[in-house]
Protein backbone atom coordinates (compact mmCIF):
# COMPACT_ATOMS: atom_id res chain seq x y z
CA UNK A 1 0.00 0.00 0.00
CA UNK A 2 1.11 3.38 -0.89
CA UNK A 3 2.24 6.08 2.26
CA UNK A 4 0.53 9.43 2.50
CA UNK A 5 -2.62 8.12 0.93
CA UNK A 6 -5.48 11.07 0.33
CA UNK A 7 -8.65 11.12 2.68
CA UNK A 8 -10.38 10.29 -0.49
CA UNK A 9 -8.18 7.00 -0.83
CA UNK A 10 -8.10 6.47 2.99
CA UNK A 11 -11.91 6.38 2.81
CA UNK A 12 -12.21 3.64 0.42
CA UNK A 13 -9.30 1.91 1.69
CA UNK A 14 -11.51 1.63 4.76
CA UNK A 15 -14.45 0.75 2.94
CA UNK A 16 -12.94 -2.33 1.76
CA UNK A 17 -11.59 -3.51 5.19
CA UNK A 18 -15.84 -3.06 6.40
CA UNK A 19 -16.27 -5.32 2.94
CA UNK A 20 -13.87 -7.83 4.25
CA UNK A 21 -15.38 -8.02 7.69
CA UNK A 22 -19.13 -8.69 6.38
CA UNK A 23 -17.81 -11.10 4.34
CA UNK A 24 -16.34 -13.47 6.81
CA UNK A 25 -19.45 -12.73 8.83
CA UNK A 26 -21.68 -14.17 6.31
CA UNK A 27 -18.96 -16.74 4.70
CA UNK A 28 -16.37 -17.89 7.69
CA UNK A 29 -14.84 -20.00 5.49
CA UNK A 30 -13.55 -17.21 3.22
CA UNK A 31 -9.42 -16.73 2.47
CA UNK A 32 -8.83 -12.99 1.92
CA UNK A 33 -6.15 -11.95 0.09
CA UNK A 34 -6.05 -7.86 -0.36
CA UNK A 35 -8.07 -4.81 -1.16
CA UNK A 36 -6.65 -1.87 -1.71
CA UNK A 37 -8.20 1.18 -2.78
CA UNK A 38 -8.38 2.22 -6.62
CA UNK A 39 -9.09 5.38 -8.54
CA UNK A 40 -13.09 4.91 -8.78
CA UNK A 41 -13.16 3.28 -5.08
CA UNK A 42 -12.24 -0.39 -4.10
CA UNK A 43 -11.75 -4.29 -4.01
CA UNK A 44 -11.19 -7.06 -2.01
CA UNK A 45 -10.23 -10.66 -3.40
CA UNK A 46 -11.72 -13.52 -1.87
CA UNK A 47 -11.08 -17.66 -2.17
CA UNK A 48 -14.15 -19.30 -1.34
CA UNK A 49 -15.69 -22.30 -2.89
CA UNK A 50 -19.44 -20.71 -2.67
CA UNK A 51 -19.42 -18.45 -5.82
CA UNK A 52 -20.75 -14.83 -5.09
CA UNK A 53 -24.25 -14.29 -6.64
CA UNK A 54 -26.67 -10.63 -7.51
CA UNK A 55 -28.41 -11.46 -3.92
CA UNK A 56 -24.97 -12.20 -2.11
CA UNK A 57 -23.88 -8.73 -2.83
CA UNK A 58 -26.79 -7.35 -1.89
CA UNK A 59 -26.65 -9.48 1.78
CA UNK A 60 -22.86 -8.36 1.78
CA UNK A 61 -23.79 -4.49 1.18
CA UNK A 62 -26.24 -4.56 4.03
CA UNK A 63 -24.07 -6.23 6.44
CA UNK A 64 -21.24 -3.38 5.81
CA UNK A 65 -24.04 -0.96 6.46
CA UNK A 66 -23.98 -2.63 10.48
CA UNK A 67 -20.55 -2.35 10.36
CA UNK A 68 -20.66 1.18 9.89
CA UNK A 69 -23.38 1.99 12.44
CA UNK A 70 -21.60 -0.02 14.91
CA UNK A 71 -18.98 2.48 14.83
CA UNK A 72 -16.31 0.20 14.99
CA UNK A 73 -12.66 2.24 15.62
CA UNK A 74 -9.66 1.42 13.28
CA UNK A 75 -6.56 0.67 15.54
CA UNK A 76 -2.89 0.09 13.86
CA UNK A 77 -0.89 -2.60 15.68
CA UNK A 78 3.02 -3.24 14.92
CA UNK A 79 4.28 -6.43 15.78
CA UNK A 80 7.77 -8.41 15.00
CA UNK A 81 7.67 -10.58 12.11
CA UNK A 82 7.46 -13.99 14.48
CA UNK A 83 4.22 -12.67 16.13
CA UNK A 84 2.47 -11.27 13.02
CA UNK A 85 3.28 -14.82 11.55
CA UNK A 86 1.18 -16.46 14.58
CA UNK A 87 -1.54 -13.84 14.52
CA UNK A 88 -2.18 -14.67 10.57
CA UNK A 89 -2.85 -18.51 11.89
CA UNK A 90 -5.22 -17.22 14.60
CA UNK A 91 -6.72 -15.89 12.23
CA UNK A 92 -6.61 -18.84 9.71
CA UNK A 93 -5.67 -16.53 6.98
CA UNK A 94 -2.73 -17.71 6.27
CA UNK A 95 -3.06 -19.25 2.81
CA UNK A 96 -2.82 -15.67 1.35
CA UNK A 97 -1.47 -13.62 4.21
CA UNK A 98 1.28 -14.98 5.28
CA UNK A 99 2.66 -14.87 1.19
CA UNK A 100 2.06 -10.61 1.52
CA UNK A 101 3.95 -11.26 4.72
CA UNK A 102 6.63 -12.32 3.36
CA UNK A 103 6.37 -9.13 0.22
CA UNK A 104 7.55 -6.98 3.90
CA UNK A 105 11.11 -6.70 3.38
CA UNK A 106 12.96 -7.42 6.13
CA UNK A 107 13.71 -4.60 8.45
CA UNK A 108 10.26 -2.57 7.51
CA UNK A 109 8.01 -2.07 10.32
CA UNK A 110 4.41 -4.89 10.11
CA UNK A 111 1.21 -3.73 10.75
CA UNK A 112 -2.43 -5.15 11.35
CA UNK A 113 -5.42 -2.95 11.70
CA UNK A 114 -8.12 -4.05 13.56
CA UNK A 115 -11.86 -2.73 13.27
CA UNK A 116 -14.25 -4.93 15.64
CA UNK A 117 -13.44 -8.69 15.31
CA UNK A 118 -11.75 -8.10 12.37
CA UNK A 119 -7.81 -8.07 12.21
CA UNK A 120 -6.16 -7.67 8.93
CA UNK A 121 -2.28 -7.12 7.58
CA UNK A 122 -2.56 -4.18 6.30
CA UNK A 123 0.00 -0.75 6.45
CA UNK A 124 -2.72 1.43 6.41
CA UNK A 125 -4.11 4.41 6.44
CA UNK A 126 -7.65 4.44 7.28
CA UNK A 127 -10.26 6.87 8.72
CA UNK A 128 -10.59 6.73 12.67
CA UNK A 129 -14.31 5.15 12.92
CA UNK A 130 -16.43 2.69 10.50
CA UNK A 131 -19.34 6.06 10.84
CA UNK A 132 -17.07 8.30 8.90
CA UNK A 133 -18.09 5.89 5.70
CA UNK A 134 -21.30 7.88 4.81
CA UNK A 135 -21.85 6.89 1.13
CA UNK A 136 -21.12 3.07 -0.54
CA UNK A 137 -21.77 0.81 -2.84
CA UNK A 138 -20.79 -2.57 -3.85
CA UNK A 139 -20.98 -2.62 -7.95
CA UNK A 140 -19.45 -5.92 -9.14
CA UNK A 141 -18.28 -9.48 -8.99
CA UNK A 142 -15.28 -10.50 -11.26
CA UNK A 143 -12.66 -13.18 -11.25
CA UNK A 144 -8.81 -12.42 -10.23
CA UNK A 145 -5.99 -14.41 -10.62
CA UNK A 146 -4.08 -14.23 -6.96
CA UNK A 147 -1.09 -11.67 -8.00
CA UNK A 148 -2.26 -10.72 -11.64
CA UNK A 149 -0.81 -14.42 -12.61
CA UNK A 150 -2.77 -17.05 -14.53
CA UNK A 151 -0.80 -19.81 -13.35
CA UNK A 152 -2.49 -19.03 -9.78
CA UNK A 153 -5.58 -19.63 -8.97
CA UNK A 154 -8.33 -17.45 -9.76
CA UNK A 155 -10.20 -15.63 -6.72
CA UNK A 156 -13.44 -13.54 -6.46
CA UNK A 157 -12.66 -10.05 -6.65
CA UNK A 158 -15.73 -7.66 -5.08
CA UNK A 159 -15.40 -4.28 -6.59
CA UNK A 160 -17.04 -1.51 -4.39
CA UNK A 161 -17.04 2.71 -4.65
CA UNK A 162 -17.25 5.16 -1.65
CA UNK A 163 -17.68 9.05 -1.99
CA UNK A 164 -17.82 11.39 0.99
CA UNK A 165 -21.33 12.45 0.88
CA UNK A 166 -23.90 10.81 -0.96
CA UNK A 167 -24.97 13.22 -3.02
CA UNK A 168 -21.35 12.33 -4.37
CA UNK A 169 -21.84 8.91 -4.47
CA UNK A 170 -25.16 9.35 -6.87
CA UNK A 171 -23.62 11.83 -9.26
CA UNK A 172 -21.20 8.49 -9.69
CA UNK A 173 -24.02 5.73 -9.73
CA UNK A 174 -26.11 8.40 -12.33
CA UNK A 175 -22.20 8.58 -14.28
CA UNK A 176 -21.63 4.47 -14.23
CA UNK A 177 -25.29 3.86 -15.52
CA UNK A 178 -24.34 6.63 -18.60
CA UNK A 179 -21.44 4.71 -19.37
CA UNK A 180 -23.62 1.80 -19.76
CA UNK A 181 -25.58 3.45 -22.34
CA UNK A 182 -22.42 4.50 -24.15
CA UNK A 183 -20.37 1.16 -23.66
CA UNK A 184 -18.47 1.20 -26.79
CA UNK A 185 -19.08 -3.05 -27.36
CA UNK A 186 -22.99 -2.22 -27.13
CA UNK A 187 -22.51 0.89 -29.57
CA UNK A 188 -19.91 -1.18 -31.67
CA UNK A 189 -22.12 -3.60 -32.51
CA UNK A 190 -25.44 -0.92 -32.92
CA UNK A 191 -23.37 0.89 -34.99
CA UNK A 192 -21.92 -2.50 -36.71
CA UNK A 193 -18.92 -0.79 -36.57
CA UNK A 194 -16.65 -3.84 -35.75
CA UNK A 195 -16.81 -7.30 -34.55
CA UNK A 196 -15.01 -10.54 -32.97
CA UNK A 197 -14.92 -14.02 -33.81
CA UNK A 198 -12.85 -15.70 -30.95
CA UNK A 199 -13.41 -19.02 -32.01
CA UNK A 200 -12.33 -18.88 -35.72
CA UNK A 201 -10.02 -15.37 -35.90
CA UNK A 202 -8.90 -15.13 -32.21
CA UNK A 203 -10.02 -13.53 -29.03
CA UNK A 204 -8.71 -10.11 -29.00
CA UNK A 205 -8.43 -9.87 -32.51
CA UNK A 206 -10.92 -7.28 -33.82
CA UNK A 207 -12.34 -7.30 -37.23
CA UNK A 208 -13.22 -3.78 -38.79
CA UNK A 209 -16.52 -3.64 -40.40
CA UNK A 210 -16.84 -1.41 -43.41
CA UNK A 211 -18.73 1.35 -41.23
CA UNK A 212 -15.59 1.22 -38.35
CA UNK A 213 -13.31 1.49 -40.83
CA UNK A 214 -14.24 4.51 -42.26
CA UNK A 215 -13.30 5.83 -38.47
CA UNK A 216 -9.54 3.91 -38.53
CA UNK A 217 -9.38 5.42 -42.04
CA UNK A 218 -10.26 9.00 -41.00
CA UNK A 219 -8.04 8.82 -37.64
CA UNK A 220 -5.18 8.15 -39.87
CA UNK A 221 -5.93 10.68 -42.52
CA UNK A 222 -5.87 13.81 -39.71
CA UNK A 223 -2.75 12.14 -37.93
CA UNK A 224 -0.84 11.99 -41.37
CA UNK A 225 -1.78 15.32 -42.43
CA UNK A 226 -0.68 17.13 -38.80
CA UNK A 227 2.32 14.72 -38.92
CA UNK A 228 2.87 15.51 -42.58
CA UNK A 229 2.72 19.81 -41.05
CA UNK A 230 5.30 18.87 -38.22
CA UNK A 231 7.62 17.74 -40.81
CA UNK A 232 7.48 13.81 -40.14
CA UNK A 233 8.62 11.48 -42.79
CA UNK A 234 6.46 8.38 -42.91
CA UNK A 235 7.85 4.30 -43.06
CA UNK A 236 6.70 1.02 -43.06
CA UNK A 237 7.78 -1.78 -41.40
CA UNK A 238 7.62 -5.66 -41.75
CA UNK A 239 5.26 -7.61 -39.06
CA UNK A 240 7.60 -9.94 -37.71
CA UNK A 241 11.49 -10.12 -37.07
CA UNK A 242 13.79 -12.18 -35.78
CA UNK A 243 14.69 -12.76 -32.21
CA UNK A 244 17.79 -10.81 -32.23
CA UNK A 245 16.55 -7.59 -33.31
CA UNK A 246 14.45 -7.82 -29.68
CA UNK A 247 17.56 -9.09 -27.91
CA UNK A 248 19.77 -5.75 -29.15
CA UNK A 249 16.80 -3.76 -28.24
CA UNK A 250 16.09 -5.42 -25.45
CA UNK A 251 12.66 -6.08 -24.96
CA UNK A 252 13.59 -9.69 -24.66
CA UNK A 253 13.53 -11.38 -22.50
CA UNK A 254 11.63 -9.02 -20.22
CA UNK A 255 8.68 -8.36 -22.96
CA UNK A 256 8.39 -12.12 -23.96
CA UNK A 257 5.13 -13.29 -21.67
CA UNK A 258 3.38 -10.54 -23.83
CA UNK A 259 4.63 -10.90 -27.10
CA UNK A 260 2.84 -13.92 -29.17
CA UNK A 261 5.05 -17.30 -29.43
CA UNK A 262 8.14 -17.46 -30.96
CA UNK A 263 8.14 -18.81 -34.59
CA UNK A 264 11.18 -21.38 -35.47
CA UNK A 265 12.14 -21.60 -39.16
CA UNK A 266 15.49 -23.12 -40.93
CA UNK A 267 17.26 -20.81 -42.61
CA UNK A 268 17.94 -21.03 -46.40
CA UNK A 269 21.81 -21.10 -45.69
CA UNK A 270 23.01 -23.80 -43.35
CA UNK A 271 19.88 -24.88 -42.26
CA UNK A 272 20.17 -23.34 -38.87
CA UNK A 273 16.99 -22.44 -36.91
CA UNK A 274 16.05 -19.17 -36.47
CA UNK A 275 12.98 -18.02 -34.45
CA UNK A 276 10.81 -14.89 -35.49
CA UNK A 277 8.69 -12.95 -33.47
CA UNK A 278 5.55 -11.07 -34.40
CA UNK A 279 6.64 -7.28 -33.55
CA UNK A 280 5.10 -5.96 -30.77
CA UNK A 281 6.38 -2.70 -30.64
CA UNK A 282 7.84 -0.46 -33.53
CA UNK A 283 10.92 0.95 -32.66
CA UNK A 284 13.22 -1.14 -32.89
CA UNK A 285 12.45 -1.44 -36.58
CA UNK A 286 12.45 2.54 -36.81
CA UNK A 287 16.07 2.29 -35.26
CA UNK A 288 17.37 0.24 -37.80
CA UNK A 289 15.88 2.62 -40.48
CA UNK A 290 17.56 5.96 -38.84
CA UNK A 291 21.13 3.92 -39.03
CA UNK A 292 20.41 2.87 -42.40
CA UNK A 293 22.20 6.12 -43.84
CA UNK A 294 24.81 8.26 -42.36
CA UNK A 295 23.47 11.17 -40.18
CA UNK A 296 24.93 14.61 -39.74
CA UNK A 297 23.82 17.27 -36.90
CA UNK A 298 22.27 18.78 -39.98
CA UNK A 299 20.13 15.66 -40.64
CA UNK A 300 18.14 16.02 -36.90
CA UNK A 301 15.54 16.32 -36.05
CA UNK A 302 14.80 13.42 -37.46
CA UNK A 303 10.82 12.32 -37.14
CA UNK A 304 10.06 8.84 -38.57
CA UNK A 305 5.97 8.09 -37.90
CA UNK A 306 4.62 4.74 -39.02
CA UNK A 307 0.77 3.35 -38.51
CA UNK A 308 2.18 -0.28 -38.41
CA UNK A 309 0.02 -3.07 -36.59
CA UNK A 310 1.80 -4.86 -33.57
CA UNK A 311 0.93 -7.54 -31.95
CA UNK A 312 0.87 -8.15 -28.14
CA UNK A 313 -0.56 -11.24 -26.23
CA UNK A 314 -2.66 -9.84 -23.39
CA UNK A 315 -3.86 -12.37 -21.21
CA UNK A 316 -7.55 -13.86 -22.12
CA UNK A 317 -9.37 -11.92 -18.61
CA UNK A 318 -7.52 -8.77 -19.62
CA UNK A 319 -9.38 -8.29 -23.24
CA UNK A 320 -12.15 -6.01 -23.42
CA UNK A 321 -13.57 -4.60 -26.47
CA UNK A 322 -11.13 -2.54 -28.17
CA UNK A 323 -9.93 -1.60 -25.29
CA UNK A 324 -7.65 -4.11 -24.63
CA UNK A 325 -6.46 -6.18 -27.74
CA UNK A 326 -3.85 -8.78 -29.06
CA UNK A 327 -3.99 -6.74 -32.81
CA UNK A 328 -3.46 -3.44 -32.84
CA UNK A 329 -2.86 -0.03 -34.83
CA UNK A 330 0.35 2.18 -33.41
CA UNK A 331 -0.26 5.96 -34.35
CA UNK A 332 3.46 5.76 -33.46
CA UNK A 333 6.30 8.00 -34.66
CA UNK A 334 10.32 8.39 -33.32
CA UNK A 335 12.49 11.49 -32.87
CA UNK A 336 15.90 11.25 -33.41
CA UNK A 337 17.33 14.66 -32.16
CA UNK A 338 20.62 16.24 -30.16
CA UNK A 339 20.12 17.17 -26.70
CA UNK A 340 19.75 21.18 -27.44
CA UNK A 341 16.98 19.96 -29.86
CA UNK A 342 15.16 18.30 -26.98
CA UNK A 343 13.07 20.70 -25.39
CA UNK A 344 11.42 21.92 -28.71
CA UNK A 345 11.12 18.75 -30.02
CA UNK A 346 9.19 17.23 -26.52
CA UNK A 347 7.25 20.57 -26.36
CA UNK A 348 5.73 20.18 -29.88
CA UNK A 349 4.59 16.83 -29.31
CA UNK A 350 2.71 18.01 -26.03
CA UNK A 351 1.46 20.99 -28.31
CA UNK A 352 0.33 17.98 -30.73
CA UNK A 353 -1.95 16.59 -27.69
CA UNK A 354 -3.37 19.59 -26.79
CA UNK A 355 -4.12 20.34 -30.59
CA UNK A 356 -6.30 16.93 -30.97
CA UNK A 357 -7.77 17.90 -27.44
CA UNK A 358 -9.33 20.77 -28.80
CA UNK A 359 -10.60 19.01 -32.03
CA UNK A 360 -12.41 16.46 -30.47
CA UNK A 361 -13.74 18.42 -27.67
CA UNK A 362 -11.62 16.83 -24.64
CA UNK A 363 -11.57 19.87 -21.62
CA UNK A 364 -9.90 17.64 -18.93
CA UNK A 365 -6.68 15.94 -18.85
CA UNK A 366 -3.46 15.39 -17.05
CA UNK A 367 -0.11 14.58 -18.52
CA UNK A 368 1.48 11.66 -16.05
CA UNK A 369 5.09 12.33 -15.78
CA UNK A 370 6.75 8.79 -15.03
CA UNK A 371 10.11 8.85 -13.26
CA UNK A 372 12.45 6.10 -12.26
CA UNK A 373 13.24 4.84 -8.54
CA UNK A 374 16.77 4.81 -8.33
CA UNK A 375 17.19 1.39 -5.90
CA UNK A 376 15.41 -0.17 -8.71
CA UNK A 377 18.78 0.89 -11.19
CA UNK A 378 20.07 -2.43 -13.23
CA UNK A 379 16.81 -4.53 -11.97
CA UNK A 380 13.51 -2.13 -13.15
CA UNK A 381 15.15 0.16 -15.50
CA UNK A 382 18.60 0.63 -17.02
CA UNK A 383 21.84 1.21 -14.55
CA UNK A 384 22.59 4.98 -15.88
CA UNK A 385 22.00 7.29 -12.89
CA UNK A 386 23.22 10.54 -14.31
CA UNK A 387 20.86 10.15 -17.85
CA UNK A 388 18.30 8.97 -15.40
CA UNK A 389 18.66 12.50 -13.18
CA UNK A 390 19.31 14.41 -16.62
CA UNK A 391 16.74 13.32 -19.01
CA UNK A 392 14.00 13.54 -15.96
CA UNK A 393 14.95 16.97 -15.37
CA UNK A 394 14.53 17.92 -18.81
CA UNK A 395 10.56 16.64 -19.42
CA UNK A 396 10.24 18.67 -16.15
CA UNK A 397 11.40 21.66 -17.30
CA UNK A 398 9.29 21.33 -20.30
CA UNK A 399 6.25 20.43 -18.35
CA UNK A 400 7.15 23.87 -16.26
CA UNK A 401 7.67 26.21 -19.10
CA UNK A 402 4.70 24.92 -20.92
CA UNK A 403 2.15 25.32 -18.20
CA UNK A 404 0.85 21.65 -19.00
CA UNK A 405 -1.80 20.33 -16.02
CA UNK A 406 0.48 17.56 -15.38
CA UNK A 407 1.19 15.05 -12.01
CA UNK A 408 4.74 13.31 -11.17
CA UNK A 409 4.40 9.70 -10.63
CA UNK A 410 8.01 7.79 -9.63
CA UNK A 411 8.58 4.54 -10.04
CA UNK A 412 6.70 4.04 -13.09
CA UNK A 413 9.04 5.17 -15.95
CA UNK A 414 9.94 2.82 -18.88
CA UNK A 415 12.67 0.79 -18.66
CA UNK A 416 14.72 3.12 -20.70
CA UNK A 417 13.76 6.55 -19.76
CA UNK A 418 11.38 9.08 -17.96
CA UNK A 419 7.62 9.11 -20.09
CA UNK A 420 4.32 10.87 -19.75
CA UNK A 421 0.85 8.94 -19.93
CA UNK A 422 -2.08 10.91 -21.17
CA UNK A 423 -4.75 10.76 -19.18
CA UNK A 424 -8.37 12.35 -20.37
CA UNK A 425 -12.05 12.50 -19.06
CA UNK A 426 -14.90 11.68 -21.77
CA UNK A 427 -17.68 13.93 -21.95
CA UNK A 428 -19.13 11.85 -19.05
CA UNK A 429 -16.30 12.14 -17.06
CA UNK A 430 -14.79 8.82 -17.21
CA UNK A 431 -10.92 8.45 -17.57
CA UNK A 432 -9.32 6.64 -20.02
CA UNK A 433 -5.09 6.75 -20.71
CA UNK A 434 -4.95 7.09 -24.65
CA UNK A 435 -1.76 7.74 -25.31
CA UNK A 436 2.39 8.20 -24.28
CA UNK A 437 5.16 9.94 -24.71
CA UNK A 438 8.84 8.73 -23.42
CA UNK A 439 12.34 9.81 -23.35
CA UNK A 440 14.56 7.13 -24.73
CA UNK A 441 18.28 7.39 -23.47
CA UNK A 442 19.08 3.63 -23.47
CA UNK A 443 18.34 1.42 -26.36
CA UNK A 444 19.85 4.38 -29.13
CA UNK A 445 23.19 2.94 -28.58
CA UNK A 446 22.20 -0.54 -28.49
CA UNK A 447 21.86 -0.09 -32.24
CA UNK A 448 24.96 1.81 -32.08
CA UNK A 449 22.94 4.81 -33.49
CA UNK A 450 25.22 8.00 -34.60
CA UNK A 451 25.31 11.55 -36.03
CA UNK A 452 28.05 13.34 -36.92
CA UNK A 453 28.77 16.42 -34.55
CA UNK A 454 29.38 19.73 -35.76
CA UNK A 455 33.35 19.18 -34.61
CA UNK A 456 33.29 15.77 -36.91
CA UNK A 457 33.01 13.59 -33.78
CA UNK A 458 30.34 10.82 -33.19
CA UNK A 459 27.08 11.44 -30.60
CA UNK A 460 24.34 9.16 -29.73
CA UNK A 461 20.87 10.59 -30.64
CA UNK A 462 18.14 11.19 -28.32
CA UNK A 463 15.20 9.27 -29.33
CA UNK A 464 11.47 10.46 -28.37
CA UNK A 465 8.39 7.61 -28.78
CA UNK A 466 5.32 8.92 -29.47
CA UNK A 467 2.05 8.20 -30.31
CA UNK A 468 -0.58 10.50 -29.60
CA UNK A 469 -3.66 8.88 -30.68
CA UNK A 470 -2.37 5.50 -29.30
CA UNK A 471 -3.70 2.54 -30.82
CA UNK A 472 -6.62 3.32 -33.05
CA UNK A 473 -8.67 0.56 -31.71
CA UNK A 474 -8.27 2.14 -28.14
CA UNK A 475 -8.84 5.44 -29.80
CA UNK A 476 -11.71 4.86 -31.20
CA UNK A 477 -13.10 2.81 -28.36
CA UNK A 478 -12.68 6.30 -26.22
CA UNK A 479 -14.26 8.07 -29.18
CA UNK A 480 -17.71 5.87 -29.02
CA UNK A 481 -17.61 6.42 -25.47
CA UNK A 482 -17.30 9.92 -25.26
CA UNK A 483 -19.50 10.71 -28.65
CA UNK A 484 -21.90 8.16 -27.47
CA UNK A 485 -21.90 7.07 -31.03
CA UNK A 486 -22.76 10.58 -32.24
CA UNK A 487 -19.55 11.12 -34.22
CA UNK A 488 -19.71 14.78 -35.53
CA UNK A 489 -20.44 14.74 -39.36
CA UNK A 490 -16.36 14.98 -40.39
CA UNK A 491 -15.69 11.43 -38.71
CA UNK A 492 -19.31 9.67 -38.87
CA UNK A 493 -19.47 6.46 -41.00
CA UNK A 494 -22.77 7.70 -43.11
CA UNK A 495 -22.75 11.43 -43.42
CA UNK A 496 -25.64 11.64 -45.08
CA UNK A 497 -29.08 9.54 -45.48
CA UNK A 498 -31.57 11.02 -48.28
CA UNK A 499 -34.99 9.94 -46.95
CA UNK A 500 -37.80 10.39 -50.35
CA UNK A 501 -40.95 10.83 -49.14
CA UNK A 502 -42.69 8.40 -52.39
CA UNK A 503 -41.37 6.42 -54.78
CA UNK A 504 -42.46 9.68 -57.15
CA UNK A 505 -39.08 11.25 -55.88
CA UNK A 506 -36.58 8.17 -55.83
CA UNK A 507 -35.11 9.34 -59.38
CA UNK A 508 -34.38 12.93 -57.51
CA UNK A 509 -33.01 10.77 -54.49
CA UNK A 510 -31.05 9.07 -56.42
CA UNK A 511 -29.47 11.78 -58.65
CA UNK A 512 -28.90 13.47 -55.33
CA UNK A 513 -26.87 10.82 -53.75
CA UNK A 514 -24.71 10.36 -57.27
CA UNK A 515 -23.95 14.27 -56.43
CA UNK A 516 -22.77 13.84 -53.17
CA UNK A 517 -21.19 11.14 -53.70
CA UNK A 518 -19.01 12.50 -56.14
CA UNK A 519 -17.95 14.82 -54.02
CA UNK A 520 -16.32 12.57 -51.22
CA UNK A 521 -19.47 12.38 -49.38
CA UNK A 522 -20.49 9.07 -47.56
CA UNK A 523 -24.02 9.37 -48.25
CA UNK A 524 -27.09 6.96 -48.97
CA UNK A 525 -30.38 7.05 -49.92
CA UNK A 526 -33.30 4.76 -47.89
CA UNK A 527 -35.75 3.72 -51.14
CA UNK A 528 -37.62 1.01 -48.78
CA UNK A 529 -41.52 1.60 -49.19
CA UNK A 530 -41.72 2.58 -45.83
CA UNK A 531 -43.90 5.63 -44.16
CA UNK A 532 -41.45 8.81 -43.44
CA UNK A 533 -42.04 8.30 -40.06
CA UNK A 534 -40.29 5.01 -40.23
CA UNK A 535 -37.60 6.14 -42.24
CA UNK A 536 -36.58 8.94 -40.12
CA UNK A 537 -36.56 6.76 -36.79
CA UNK A 538 -34.40 4.59 -38.04
CA UNK A 539 -32.18 7.30 -38.78
CA UNK A 540 -32.05 8.66 -35.75
CA UNK A 541 -31.31 5.09 -34.17
CA UNK A 542 -28.38 4.76 -36.41
CA UNK A 543 -27.19 8.41 -35.43
CA UNK A 544 -26.97 9.69 -38.72
CA UNK A 545 -25.84 13.11 -38.45
CA UNK A 546 -27.73 14.68 -41.61
CA UNK A 547 -30.99 13.60 -42.89
CA UNK A 548 -32.19 14.95 -46.33
CA UNK A 549 -36.02 14.64 -47.01
CA UNK A 550 -37.17 15.25 -50.00
CA UNK A 551 -41.00 15.51 -52.27
CA UNK A 552 -42.19 16.50 -55.45
CA UNK A 553 -41.66 20.25 -53.83
CA UNK A 554 -37.88 20.24 -53.30
CA UNK A 555 -37.02 17.64 -56.70
CA UNK A 556 -38.93 20.09 -58.93
CA UNK A 557 -37.21 23.18 -56.96
CA UNK A 558 -33.62 21.40 -56.80
CA UNK A 559 -34.01 21.63 -52.79
CA UNK A 560 -33.35 19.56 -49.92
CA UNK A 561 -35.20 20.00 -46.27
CA UNK A 562 -32.18 19.16 -43.83
CA UNK A 563 -32.83 18.05 -40.29
CA UNK A 564 -29.57 17.76 -38.09
CA UNK A 565 -28.85 15.31 -35.37
CA UNK A 566 -27.00 18.23 -33.62
CA UNK A 567 -28.75 21.64 -34.66
CA UNK A 568 -32.07 20.06 -35.28
CA UNK A 569 -34.35 21.18 -38.75
CA UNK A 570 -32.53 23.42 -40.35
CA UNK A 571 -35.62 23.62 -42.73
CA UNK A 572 -35.50 24.06 -46.41
CA UNK A 573 -31.80 25.20 -48.95
CA UNK A 574 -31.03 24.46 -52.30
CA UNK A 575 -29.02 21.34 -52.66
CA UNK A 576 -25.86 22.94 -53.88
CA UNK A 577 -26.01 25.03 -50.68
CA UNK A 578 -26.25 21.98 -48.58
CA UNK A 579 -23.29 20.29 -50.27
CA UNK A 580 -21.20 23.54 -49.79
CA UNK A 581 -21.84 23.69 -46.15
CA UNK A 582 -21.27 20.13 -45.38
CA UNK A 583 -17.89 20.00 -47.45
CA UNK A 584 -16.54 22.99 -45.20
CA UNK A 585 -18.18 21.46 -41.74
CA UNK A 586 -16.11 17.91 -42.96
CA UNK A 587 -13.58 20.17 -44.28
CA UNK A 588 -12.60 21.98 -41.16
CA UNK A 589 -13.25 19.18 -39.01
CA UNK A 590 -15.37 21.14 -37.01
CA UNK A 591 -16.33 19.99 -33.59
CA UNK A 592 -20.24 18.99 -32.93
CA UNK A 593 -22.10 17.81 -29.66
CA UNK A 594 -25.27 15.87 -29.11
CA UNK A 595 -27.09 18.08 -27.07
Amino acid sequence: MKDNMTPLEELRHSSAHVLATAVLRLFPDAQLDIGPPTDSGFYYDFDLDHKFTAEDLENIEAQMKKVIKENQRFERVEVPREEAVEMIKEMGQETYKLGRLDDIPEGDTISFYRNGEFLDLCAGTHVNYTKKIKAVKLLSIAGAYHRGDSKNKQLQRIYGTAFPTKDELAEYLEMLEEAKKRDHRRIGKDMQLFTFDAEQVGPGLPLWLPKGTVLVEELEKLAKETEFDAGYERVRTPHLAKESLYLTSGHLPYYEESMFPAMEFEEETGGEKVRYFLKAMNCPHHHKIFAASPRSYRDLPVRLAEYGTCYRYEQSGELMGLMRVRSMQMNDAHIYCTAEQFEAEFNAVNEMYLKYFKLFGLGKYLMRFSTHEPAKLGKKYVDNPELWKKTETMVRDVLKSSGINYVEVPDEAAFYGPKIDVQVWSAIGREFTIATNQVDFAVPPRFNLEYTTSENSKETPLCIHRAPLGTHERFIGFLIEHFGGDFPTWLAPEQVRILPISDKVADYATDLLKDLKASGIRATADLHAEKLGAKIRKAELDKIPNVLIVGPKEAEEGNVSVRSRFDGDRGTMSRDAFKSDLLELIQSRTLQIKK
